[in-house]
């Protein structure tokens, strides 16, 4: 299966490709958007570049995977959005990361819920968890408009989170 293209009212998810590596590298050395995450380091462009690439492996892999986020006003990639298979505990994480140019105004929960809506009616995952760091009230709060609840305090790669979960409302059904 292919990387599927989505829209939403303002963005474009798209299909990572090797090109979006450089913009992703100068989104992440952006002071503080790594602040919340296991190493808050900016990784050089050559851990970018295999982070792409992992990406697109994850999508031939699960069917599912991050998108590459842009605004429909304009192409430029903002960030990335979308489930991650976490192997270590079998579960799917919805995650997103926008440059900090585009935080404050809905884009990371509206990328989210596309995340979410295409797991649930295109794949049928059951349930799809967030991570967040506790001091991270921003991403708590996207979670919650996008349907997660708080369960647990828990650790994932190596630091201490908030577990969120979503249980797909029609799995009985699946």
């Amino acid at each position: 299966m292919s990387t599927p293209v989505i829209k939403t009212p303002r963005l474009k998810l798209r299909p990572f490709s090797l090109d979006d590596a450089e913009d992703l590298h100068q989104i992440l050395y952006t002071p503080g958007v790594l602040q919340y995450y296991p190493s808050s380091d900016p990784p050089d462009l050559d851990r970018v570049q295999k982070l792409v690439q992992r990406q697109i492996e994850h999508w031939k892999e699960h069917d599912f995977g991050w998108w590459a986020v842009e605004p429909l006003s304009d192409h430029g990639l903002i960030g990335w959005s979308g489930l991650q298979y976490l192997p270590e505990t079998d579960e799917i994480e919805i995650g997103y990361l926008l440059s900090k140019d585009f935080w404050g105004k809905g884009l990371a929960t509206e990328s989210a819920r596309a995340g979410i809506d295409y797991g649930f009616d295109q794949l049928g995952i059951a349930e799809i968890i967030g991570i967040v760091h506790p001091d991270h009230i921003a991403s708590q709060r996207v979670l919650e408009k996008i349907g997660l609840k708080f369960q647990e305090r828990s650790v994932y790669f190596g630091m201490d989170c908030f577990k969120y979960l979503v249980i797909n409302p029609n799995s009985e059904l699946i």
